[in-house]
Formats: C-alpha cells, sequence, structure tokens
C-alpha cells in the first residue's frame, strides 16, 4: 500500500515482551507536538547557563550533621565452651587400657561390645595422626555419636578461628550404605552444646570398608558438613572424603594424598594416606605444614 509504513525486522531470540515493547514505540499512538518558539528558547537559555557542580554530603566530615560509618565491624563468633560428656565407662580411656581390661574380664573378642568400642579406640588413635583429638563418648542419649573433640587446621588460623568441632560415628560393619550418612545427619540435630548448631562444625562417618557410590551421592547431596573415613581395624587410614558444605566450615584447601612408607616387620614399602594444605603435606599428628 503506498504511503504506508516500512516493516521493521527483529531478530529471532528477543522475547515475546520485548517484541510488543519494540512495536508500541515504533509507532506512537498520538502524535507528538512540535515544541514551541518560545520553548526552545527557553531551552537554549538553559542549556547556555553554567551549571553548577554536584554537592558535596560530606559524609566523614565530623562538621557535617549527619555523618554515616564507612568500615563496620563484625561482631566475632565465639562459640561455647567445649563441655565433654561423662565417659561411657571408668575402666579405660584409650586402646590399651581397654585390651587391658578385656583381658582381665575375659571379654569375648567377637561380641558387640568388644568390636564396636575396639574400632571405636582405634579410630580415634589414627585420627589422631591428621591432627585430630577425639574423645570416646557414648550413653543412651547419644544419638549415635561415638567420637567428639576438634580438628586443627591452618584454615582456622587463617580465618582466625580455633580448631575445627568434630563429631564421629564408627561403623564396624561390612557393607556399609547411604542410610548411615542420613543416621549421621541425625547426630547434628541431637549433638551436645558444644557442637550443635554452630559455625566450624564437621561430621564424620568412619567405616571399615571404602565408601560405596550410595554413600558418595548421599554425602554430595547432604546440606550437613560432613565427611566420610575408611580406616581398619589395624588402624589405617585408607580413604578420606567430604562434601562441600564441610569445605565452607574449614576444610577448603584440604587435600588427600599418598606417600610410601617403609614397615620393617612387614619386610616391604606400603603406601599412606597423608592430608595437605595448598599442596603442601601437613606434619603427622598436626594441623602445621612441613617443609617439603
Amino acid at each position: 500500500m503506498h504511503g504506508a509504513l516500512p516493516r521493521r525486522l527483529f531478530p529471532l531470540h528477543v522475547p515475546l515482551p520485548a517484541l510488543r515493547c519494540t512495536f508500541s514505540s515504533a509507532i506512537p499512538a498520538h502524535p507528538v507536538p512540535e515544541p514551541s518558539s518560545e520553548a526552545q528558547q527557553s531551552q537554549q537559555q538553559t542549556e547556555q547557563q553554567p551549571q553548577s557542580p554536584p554537592v558535596s554530603q560530606n559524609v566523614g566530615s565530623p562538621n557535617s550533621q549527619t555523618t554515616s560509618a564507612i568500615h563496620t565491624t563484625k561482631t566475632p563468633i565465639i562459640n561455647p565452651p567445649l563441655i565433654y560428656p561423662s565417659a561411657p565407662s571408668p575402666h579405660h580411656t584409650d586402646l590399651p587400657t581397654f585390651l587391658a581390661y578385656a583381658a582381665r574380664t575375659n571379654l569375648d573378642p567377637s561380641s558387640t561390645v568388644y568390636v564396636g568400642t575396639h574400632f571405636e579406640y582405634t579410630v580415634s588413635a589414627a585420627l589422631a595422626r591428621y591432627g585430630l583429638s577425639l574423645r570416646r563418648i557414648g550413653g543412651v542419649s547419644d544419638c549415635g555419636i561415638d567420637l567428639l573433640g576438634t580438628w586443627s587446621l591452618p584454615s582456622c588460623s587463617a580465618r582466625g578461628r580455633g580448631p575445627l568441632r568434630v563429631l564421629a560415628q564408627c561403623k564396624a560393619v561390612q557393607r556399609p550404605g547411604p542410610h548411615l550418612i542420613r543416621e549421621l545427619e541425625g547426630a547434628f540435630v541431637g549433638a551436645p552444646a558444644g557442637w550443635r548448631g554452630l559455625v566450624g562444625v564437621v561430621g564424620l562417618l568412619v567405616t571399615e570398608k571404602p565408601a560405596t557410590k550410595g554413600i558418595r551421592d548421599a554425602l554430595g547431596r547432604s546440606r550437613w558438613p560432613m565427611g566420610f573415613v575408611a580406616c581398619s581395624r589395624e588402624g589405617r587410614v585408607e580413604q578420606f572424603l567430604w562434601n562441600r558444605r564441610a569445605e565452607d566450615e574449614g576444610l577448603e584447601g584440604l587435600g588427600v594424598a599418598t606417600r610410601h612408607v617403609n614397615v620393617k616387620r612387614e619386610g616391604e614399602p606400603r603406601t599412606e594416606l597423608v592430608l595437605t594444605w595448598r599442596g603442601k603435606a601437613l606434619a603427622s599428628g598436626s594441623g602445621a605444614e612441613t617443609g617439603g
């Protein structure tokens, strides 16, 4: 049609609301009147007048009526002091004293009490080589928690915090499954006051066997900061895993590596799991870095 407006083209990726907006702005509903001569003169006078510089608010001046703080100081988070529950038995406090007690009382090595207690003390001693200080607890209302304690890491010093607080469940089972991760999640809710609902708390699930795919998937999906450790009955740590939430609580920068060690009684070298901090191996038994 003669005199019709030319059609405008739009890219195909423009969404429908943008198309409607473009069409409505392309053809105005009413003609726009041209400015009058008086309005043009007023506009020219306004453009010729020098503009005054913007007024400074002088926020930091002590003479100003209204001041605002530029730097804010965050109140440090102070966790309550650690109060450990009573030990489950007055007759032993570590693996050597338990073995002596079991020998005196003729405790059956195949019994559930012997196997479970032996494994808990073994795990506590094994993780001490990686900077964890754990105590064995237990009782009717322990929510399945077997070990409580702290973990000294370089990340804690870098953040200006104290050691991480750790709660652990030890499962001497042959076929661990993802249901154990759910049990550990429940332990966070029922943990003692010094380990419940605080910043810098990590839970560990420790079993004799390595993590299955189901355990790894459940660990990755969990919203709780937790890790997984595979520890043999002889006290060899063979696997160490943790999720993203645990990194947020203080394990960021931590890594896992292996090294060869010579064992005289076995007569041949074997591999040993070591923890690293930003690529450097941590000294055994502490959170300090080695010189290598």
